[in-house]
C-alpha cells in the first residue's frame, strides 16, 4: 500500500530528528494552548492534531481512496472530539456511536471505489485505524474533565508531558545507540524503550503534588504506564517510517502523534481513579 524505498532507507538522523523535533511542537501544542485558553484551548490544540493525523496517515501509508478517507478521519475527529465536550460529565462510551458509524461509512466507501478496487482490504484497515487513532486522541478532552477541580486539570498536563517527555528521550537515545536492535531494518532498540519509560516517570516524579510515599508512588504509576504506552506506539509508527523508506513531511507527524493517541486512554484510566 506504500511506495516502499527499502533498498535506500532513511538514515537514523532522518529517521529520528525530525520526529523529535515534531514531538516538541505537538507536546507543546497540548501543554500551552489550554494554559492560556483552558477548554477552548485544549479542544483547539487537539483538533489541530487530529487533523494532521489524518493528512499525515493517509499520505504516509498510500491509503487508496485518498479523499473519501481524509472525509472521514476529519469528520471522525469533529464527532468524537464533540461527543467528548457537550455532556457535562465525559464517558468514552459515547465514542463507540463514532466508530460504529465510522466502520460502515469506511466500509461503503472502500466498497464504492471505481474498478478495480486494489489493496481494498488493506486500504480499509488503515483507515479503521486512523478512525480509532482520532477517536483515541479525543479522550484527551476527557481526561481533564474527569473530576471537578484543578487536579484533574494538571494532571492532564502532566500526562502530555510525560508521553511528550517519554517520545522525545526514545527518538534522542536511538539516534545515538538504537542497542539492542528490536527487528531488522527498523532503527530503535530496547534501550531507548526503556529510557523513554524512565523518562516519563521522572517527569511525573517532578510534577507530583505532596512528598509523601504514597504520592511518589503514584506518580511513579502514572509516568511508567503512559511512557510504556507511548513508547511502544512510537516503535510502533518506527516501522511505518521504515516500510515507508523515503523522506515525507508526512512521516515526523505520524511519530509524534501516534504514541499521544495510544496514551490518552491510559491517561484517563488513570485519571478516573485519582492515580497521578
Amino acid at each position: 500500500m506504500t511506495a516502499t524505498g527499502a533498498d535506500v532507507g532513511l538514515s537514523p538522523r532522518v529517521h529520528h530528528l525530525p520526529a523529535a523535533g515534531a514531538v516538541v511542537v505537538a507536546t507543546a501544542l497540548l501543554a500551552l494552548l489550554p494554559l492560556a485558553l483552558d477548554d477552548a484551548g485544549r479542544f483547539a490544540a487537539v483538533l489541530v492534531l487530529q487533523l494532521a493525523l489524518v493528512a499525515a496517515w493517509v499520505v504516509a501509508t498510500g491509503i487508496r481512496g485518498s479523499t473519501g478517507s481524509l472525509a472521514l478521519g476529519a469528520l471522525a475527529a469533529v464527532g468524537a472530539d464533540l461527543a467528548m465536550v457537550l455532556p457535562e460529565r465525559p464517558e468514552l462510551d459515547r465514542l463507540l456511536a463514532v466508530l460504529g458509524l465510522g466502520f460502515l461509512l469506511a466500509v461503503v466507501h472502500q466498497m464504492t471505489r471505481p474498478s478495480p478496487r486494489r489493496y481494498l482490504v488493506a486500504s480499509l484497515a488503515g483507515v479503521l485505524l486512523l478512525l480509532c487513532c482520532v477517536s483515541s486522541l479525543a479522550v484527551l478532552l476527557a481526561v481533564a474533565r474527569v473530576h471537578d477541580g484543578a487536579q484533574t486539570a494538571q494532571t492532564a498536563q502532566t500526562a502530555v508531558l510525560a508521553v511528550g517527555g517519554a517520545v522525545l528521550a526514545g527518538h534522542l537515545v536511538d539516534l545515538v545507540l538504537p542497542r539492542p536492535q528490536i527487528a531488522d531494518g527498523v532503527p530503535r532498540g530496547l534501550l531507548g524503550l526503556v529510557v523513554s519509560v524512565l523518562a516519563a516517570v521522572v517527569v511525573a516524579l517532578l510534577r507530583r503534588d505532596g512528598g509523601a510515599l504514597a504520592d511518589a508512588l503514584s506518580a511513579v504509576v502514572l509516568g511508567a504506564s503512559l511512557g510504556g504506552a507511548a513508547a511502544l506506539m512510537a516503535v510502533g509508527a518506527s516501522y511505518v517510517v521504515a516500510e515507508r523508506g523515503v523522506p515525507s513531511w508526512s512521516l515526523p507527524v505520524v511519530q509524534a502523534v501516534l504514541p499521544l493517541a495510544a496514551a490518552a486512554p491510559v491517561a484517563y484510566a488513570l485519571a478516573l481513579y485519582g492515580t497521578g
